[in-house]
């Protein structure tokens, strides 16, 4: 069976296969545009900028940090349904995940606990832009 390799960032989710030779293909890509929008392009009504009423300067960059937060949630529970789709459809036996640190973190969080198992190696950097030749060997070099 084959090996899945995910690679991506709270934005992208690309998805190759490893052969038995050591080969890989890319097969899937998975696409989240929120987390692609500016965070205040996000949101919709209430305020935005500055509010000096207070004469403290209250920004409301917090709401922008959650929302932003938010689709990196909603992404990581994409990419995890997408593997345990493939864990219980029997297209694959194992997984290596590469993926942005905070993204990985938000990915465990979402993953089933079976889904998680088949884990065989998470690597805490962003690859979702290397090439399919790059990747193959970064994954030699594990």
């Amino acid at each position: 069976m084959k090996r899945y390799i995910i690679a991506a960032d709270a934005a992208r989710a690309r998805i190759f296969t490893q052969e038995k030779n050591g080969d890989i293909n890319e097969i899937d890509s998975l696409v989240h545009a929120e987390s692609r929008e500016h965070a205040g392009d996000l949101r919709t009504g209430g305020k935005g900028g500055v509010d000096d009423s207070a004469g403290q300067g209250n920004r409301q960059s917090d709401k922008s940090v959650t929302t932003m937060q938010n689709e990196s949630l909603a992404f990581a529970k994409e990419v995890a349904e997408y593997m345990r789709k493939a864990r219980t459809q029997n297209q694959t036996d194992s997984f290596v995940v590469f993926a942005a640190p905070k993204f990985l973190g938000n990915l465990r969080e979402k993953l089933d606990s079976m889904t998680r198992g088949m884990i065989v190696k998470a690597v805490d950097k962003d690859v979702s832009k290397d090439s399919a030749h790059e990747l193959a060997d970064k994954l030699r070099n594990l």
